[in-house]
């Protein structure tokens, strides 16, 4: 089995147990007809949806790879690459509290898509903004879920 079907299976074994987890949430007199376990077990259907696609994705590429013989894999997830990624993400929590969620997650989506080698041209800043603002849309907007200003920003929104 290659890496997707072996993510896949952790995925879902992932899905199980916060599937099962949530089973610990108490009800309340206050809920509404979604209750208190409804984004979580959305959250469970999601996880279940992508580890299923994972592996089944996996599968397909073993069956293909066993018939075309061994490829050559020159982007494989490698110690350096994952700690760049460790510290885009790290950028992303520091600067967070000081420039506010929109810029962070923009700054974020940004530096993700060049660091796995998007060409410098306008499309990246369109798609870091566009993506940004989609999900502070989500998350604001749609879900309710305030997101931090940033003290850079505090006197513009309050």
């Amino acid at each position: 089995m290659n890496k997707d079907a072996w993510s896949g299976l952790v995925l879902l074994a992932l899905a199980g147990t916060y599937f099962w987890a949530t089973g610990a949430i108490p009800d309340s007199t206050l809920e509404d007809e979604v209750g208190a376990v409804g984004l979580p077990h959305a959250l469970t259907a999601a996880l279940v949806l992508l580890g299923l696609i994972l592996l089944v994705r996996g599968v397909l590429a073993a069956r293909t790879e066993a018939a075309a013989g061994p490829e050559d894999e020159e982007r494989d997830a490698t110690l350096p690459r994952a700690l760049g990624f460790l510290a885009l993400g790290a950028a992303y929590v520091l600067l967070l509290p000081y420039v506010g969620y929109l810029v962070a997650v923009a700054l974020l989506i940004g530096g993700v898509a060049l660091y796995e080698g998007a060409p410098r041209r306008w499309t990246v800043p369109v798609a870091a903004l566009g993506g940004a603002a989609f999900y502070w849309a989500v998350f604001v907007k749609l879900l309710g879920v305030s997101q931090p200003v940033g003290t850079l920003f505090q006197g513009l929104f309050s």
